[in-house]
């Protein structure tokens, strides 16, 4: 395609997201004619009924659970998918690897640059478990935290390079933190079976709104959920600059 034709469709798709922009920002500027029957309903019901003051983490850990955890699943099949789509001889692979990252070891950020980007991680990680702990509380949750999480590997990759990246972030672990955090998720909700309760049935206490205990099992939800995307974007990361170092090695 020839950089005129690229300049077309890149214009044309462009037009097409600000249209549909346009479309979904309508209704949110008319806020006193919104009449969604379903948001008012959840809007209402989440504070009295499980005491948390985020609607959005009551509809996908509580309200709509189940729908949830089809959604984390996704994530995870997603994830060994490319893993086994990039997965080759280990050996060979290793052998690779160490001639490129030879190759690299005097190419790197300065020190400056180090340092500010390893200063960096910390607060990545203290936000990120802020986000995956409060999402009962404030927006955030599982999700959102995990991504966070996942970025701390990433600058450590940006500050150190991919040997450190490997040996700090085991590959076993973070395929088993995967693996466990999308099994809690669905051993969470089997707890209500032996209160002969449906699945995911809230059964622990709500406790007090305003704090993080309250929400009942909504807290230990979010944070199954926070493990499991968290070690999964890392164990993508790890692939993805695996793959990478490994075709730059062989040619």
């Amino acid at each position: 395609m020839t950089p005129k034709w690229r300049l077309i469709v890149f214009f044309i798709g462009a037009a097409g997201i600000v249209c549909l922009f346009a479309l979904v920002r309508a209704p949110v500027l008319r806020l006193n004619e919104f009449r969604n029957r379903y948001a008012q309903q959840i809007n209402t019901r989440t504070f009295a009924e499980r005491n948390v003051t985020d609607a959005v983490s009551a509809v996908n850990f509580d309200y709509r659970g189940f729908d949830t955890i089809g959604e984390e699943f996704i994530l995870f099949v997603s994830v060994l998918g490319s893993l086994v789509l990039l997965r080759m001889a280990e050996e060979r692979k290793d052998e690779i690897l160490l001639d490129a990252l030879d190759r690299k070891r005097d190419v790197g950020p300065s020190d400056a640059t180090r340092l500010w980007i390893l200063a960096m991680i910390a607060p990545k990680l203290v936000f990120g478990v802020y986000i995956v702990t409060h999402g009962q509380l404030t927006p955030g949750g599982g999700f959102q935290g995990g991504v966070i999480l996942a970025t701390a590997a990433l600058i450590l990759y940006l500050g150190e390079g991919f040997a450190v990246f490997r040996d700090v972030l085991s590959h076993t672990a973070i395929e088993v933190g995967e693996a466990a955090g999308a099994g809690a998720f669905v051993l969470i909700g089997m707890l209500a079976w032996f209160w002969r309760r449906p699945f995911l049935t809230n059964i622990l206490p709500l406790g007090k709104s305003h704090e993080l205990t309250s929400g009942g099992t909504m807290a230990l939800i979010s944070i199954a959920t926070g493990l499991e995307v968290a070690a999964g974007f890392i164990l993508l990361l790890y692939a993805f600059l695996q793959e990478n170092l490994t075709i730059e090695g062989e040619e």
